[in-house]
This record gives structure tokens, C-alpha cells and sequence, in this order.
């Protein structure tokens, strides 16, 4: 009697530790994320208005829509110094308790190279895989209190050297476009990925970056015990953020330049590694909830 109750026990305590485990939020996985990243570095260039950058829009689209997580295109014309190029955002939301939304952003064009093949692997593949995998993980979340929207820019390199307005066409667009809506005081808050695959990963708090957004991601990150990775040394940026921040929007870019490959024929799979998005990924993660408290309390 004595062990055919114990075994019960046991029985039963299996069955509600299954159970619990199923309805568990997904932890982020960054073989999932390796693979995204692996794909859009197998399309080739994917400057913006090229047959690569359509292919990328596609695996995007395709793989949110696996996740069960509805794309809507912006498509814009941008007039640039080598002339109008065609640019389409992708805007994928996921609802929560209240439409104001928390938006993860990444660029998912690569910059135009004639001498060289460039397929940027950290620059913008890297990003963008971690945001797709991030859609994955955040739509099995429960009850979310913001809405979370997944932003695909653009347009963020410049088809000549960085200057003047020749960058970031995507970011102020989207921001032009959400100021004449109205809905940009809907959005509570950005977090920018980019260039985050690097095999020695060095986050540095950019210094425009809206400073308690920042903070939260960088306190989480040293309990994480990632903190040698996001290291407290300052540095400016110019990003897919700053357009945000103009617009009074709190926003953060997670970013690692002290990348020897960065725009060179060598931003390959062979200079990025799994273990840095699993890393950016864990942080965005387990940032989120305080970010979201801090929010809340605005409301």
C-alpha cells in the first residue's frame, strides 16, 4: 500500500513537472539562431533593392510566419546618391495585454561592395537571426503586458561612405511614417541589435543610448555573468537608434564594433560564433520583464 502510494506520488509529481515544463516560456536557442544566420549568409549580398535582399524579406517572412506571427511590409523609395533604390521594411507584431508596444530592431540589408563579395555575417545576419529567434521564443511567452514588435530595417548602410543622410533610411523613414500616423507615442521603448555575431564579443554602452534602457541590459548582463562582454566603457554610435531618439523615443543599441572583419570580405561564418547570439539572446530575454516593470509604472 505504502509503495503503491509512493509510486503515485512519484506518478503524479512527473505528470504536473511535464506539465509545467510545457507551458514554460521556450529559452533562446541559439542553434536556432546560428541557422537563420547561416541562410541569409548562404543568399549571398544583400544590398538594399537587390534580388538578395528580396530572398532575405522571404526567409523572414516565411520563418515569422512558422512562428505563427503576422509581416506587414513599408515599402518606401529612397533617393540616395547612386540614386532611387526600392526599400522595404518588414514590421511583425506579436499582441500583449496593451497595444504601446516594445520594439527589437535590426538591420537585415548589407552594405554595397563592387571589389569584394561581402555577405556580412555579423553585419546584418547576425542581428537578424537573433531577432527571428527572439520572435520564436517571445511568442510563446505568456501574457505579454506590451505588445512586442519585431522591426527588419532596411537601408541602414550607406551605398557611399557614411555621411550626411546617405544611412539609416529604414529607421527614419519608419519614424517619419509613425509621427504622421500617430502612432509613434505608442511605442515605449527600442532595442536596436546589430552586429552582434562576433566570436570575441565586445558590447560597449553607447554613450546616445537612453541611459536607464541601458543600464537594465547591462546590470542584467553582469548577472548573467556575461559582464565581459558588456563591458562599462562608453563609446558614441551612429545607428538605426539615433532617428528614434530624436523622436523622443527611449531607445538602446547593442552593437559591437571592435570587429576586425567589419566590412571586409572576411565577415563570414568563420568570424561569428553561436555562443555571442546566445549570449545578446539570454540578455534581451531576461532584460525584458524589468524593462516592461519600468514601463508599467508609467503607464
Amino acid at each position: 500500500m505504502c509503495r503503491w502510494r509512493s509510486a503515485r506520488v512519484l506518478i503524479v509529481g512527473l505528470l504536473a513537472a511535464t506539465s509545467l515544463s510545457a507551458q514554460a516560456p521556450s529559452a533562446f536557442d541559439s542553434s536556432k539562431a546560428w541557422e537563420h544566420l547561416r541562410q541569409q549568409v548562404a543568399i549571398g549580398p544583400r544590398p538594399s533593392g537587390s534580388p538578395g535582399n528580396v530572398k532575405n524579406r522571404d526567409y523572414i517572412k516565411t520563418t515569422l510566419a512558422g512562428f505563427g506571427i503576422k509581416t506587414v511590409e513599408q515599402p518606401f523609395e529612397a533617393t540616395t546618391p547612386i540614386g532611387r533604390i526600392k526599400m522595404v521594411n518588414l514590421v511583425a507584431t506579436i499582441p500583449g495585454q496593451r497595444p504601446d508596444r516594445i520594439v527589437l530592431a535590426s538591420h537585415f540589408d548589407t552594405k554595397i561592395f563592387h571589389e569584394f563579395r561581402f555577405v556580412g555575417a555579423s553585419d546584418g545576419a547576425s542581428s537578424t537571426a537573433a531577432l527571428l529567434e527572439l520572435g520564436r521564443v517571445l511568442k510563446a511567452r505568456p501574457q505579454l503586458p506590451f505588445s512586442i514588435e519585431l522591426l527588419f530595417l532596411d537601408g541602414e548602410e550607406a551605398t557611399g561612405e557614411w555621411q550626411g543622410t546617405d544611412n539609416t533610411y529604414g529607421s527614419r523613414h519608419y519614424v517619419a511614417a509613425a509621427s504622421k500616423a500617430g502612432t509613434l507615442k505608442s511605442l515605449r521603448a527600442l532595442i536596436l541589435l546589430d552586429m552582434i555575431g562576433d566570436r570575441q564579443l565586445n558590447m560597449r554602452r553607447e554613450q546616445n543610448s537612453t541611459p536607464w534602457l541601458t543600464d537594465i541590459i547591462w546590470s542584467t548582463a553582469k548577472k548573467l555573468g556575461h559582464g565581459a562582454q558588456f563591458l562599462d566603457e562608453r563609446t558614441p554610435i551612429e545607428d538605426d537608434h539615433i532617428p528614434f531618439l530624436k523622436a523622443g523615443v527611449p531607445a538602446v543599441d547593442l552593437i559591437d564594433l571592435d570587429y576586425p572583419a567589419w566590412h571586409t570580405a572576411d565577415d563570414t561564418l568563420n568570424s561569428v560564433a553561436a555562443r555571442s547570439l546566445q549570449i545578446v539572446g539570454d540578455v534581451v530575454v531576461a532584460a525584458l520583464p524589468e524593462i516592461e516593470q519600468r514601463l508599467l509604472k508609467g503607464v
